[in-house]
């Protein structure tokens, strides 16, 4: 008894494997299944599903029953294709839709954000309630489909029928924009920050940053003379108390002392890693990250102590 027919463009041996995988969990004593690819006379290639239920066995399953459940598992995997071969040709349509009017690389760079917010390794179990809605998003489509109907077109169906599911990666992409542009911004902000380092004088050749346990900073000359109070006191006098935001205070002070060489220590008391690697990157090349030297061991047994925090407060 036919029961359904997939139409497919290509690929058709991966349907079928995945279809049968799914039917394998689903298989008992009392039906056979057989899963065929055949080709109509417009040369269209099409996957044809048919079962035999043994009416006459003592525990036979009701053959309306064996359907649903073959259904079900056959639209299973058919989600799974549809999520493996059509949802990274769905996000470069939108963005070419939506976002016509990034260049080609740009393009190409929020594929890759999108795919990494879709796939993320960062946050696993929200990747995988994500990865969840979307397969079954797609089952239920497919399901509603079937009621009415036992003939698909993968194609037509994916363009016409998931608008829930592409809405999902439509703002997966919207995401992905965001992120591109934050990042661009950064980028363009390291530049300028980078060009302000270019055209000063420098007036150190080695500036040490110190970070005690409490998040203050130090900052400390070639010989080892803390230089702090003298470094800051220019912006300080421009600001209240209140109003000090201590990371972009440390950033200020060493694009104007534009140092040759800057080394950092006590990182691992460097709550704000972002700043560390804002540091890292308008200071490129000229950074040094230490743990194991004399001022290293010194703050650390200050930090140990919680000694009083000198001058500069992160």
């Amino acid at each position: 008894m036919q029961f359904l027919s997939i139409g497919v463009n290509k690929d058709t041996e991966d349907v079928i494997e995945g279809i049968k995988n799914e039917l394998e969990k689903n298989k008992t004593n009392h039906f056979k299944y057989s899963i065929q690819n055949e080709v109509n006379s417009n040369g269209s290639n099409y996957i044809v599903c048919s079962y035999n239920s043994d009416r006459n066995a003592d525990n036979a399953d009701n053959p309306d029953t064996v359907k649903k459940a073959l259904v079900l598992n056959i639209s299973n995997a058919l989600a799974d294709y549809i999520i493996k071969k059509y949802e990274e040709k769905l996000i470069i349509r939108t963005i070419s839709s939506n976002y016509c009017y990034f260049n080609s690389v740009e393009k190409k760079e929020i594929l890759t954000l999108a795919k990494k917010i879709i796939n993320s390794d960062d946050n696993t179990l929200l990747s995988s309630l994500f990865h969840i809605r979307r397969h079954n998003l797609i089952v239920k489509k497919l399901l509603d489909y079937f009621d009415n109907s036992n003939s698909i077109i993968l194609d037509g169906f994916v363009n016409f029928r998931l608008k829930d599911y592409i809405k999902d990666l439509e703002e997966v992409v919207d995401k992905a924009v965001d992120d591109y542009l934050m990042v661009r911004e950064y980028n363009e902000f390291i530049r300028l920050l980078r060009y302000f380092v270019d055209i000063q004088n420098p007036k150190f050749n080695l500036i040490h940053v110190v970070t005690s346990f409490d998040n203050k900073y130090m900052l400390l000359d070639e010989t080892k003379r803390e230089i702090t109070n003298e470094c800051i006191r220019e912006f300080v006098n421009e600001i209240s108390l209140g109003e000090i935001n201590y990371d972009d205070l440390l950033v200020s002070s060493l694009i104007t002392l534009a140092p040759r060489k800057i080394v950092i220590h006590g990182t691992v008391h460097f709550k704000n890693k972002e700043l560390l690697e804002t540091i890292k990157n308008v200071f490129y090349g000229k950074v040094t990250i230490c743990s194991t030297c004399e001022i290293c061991e010194i703050n650390m047994a200050k930090s140990n102590n919680k000694s009083e925090p000198i001058n500069m407060k992160n």
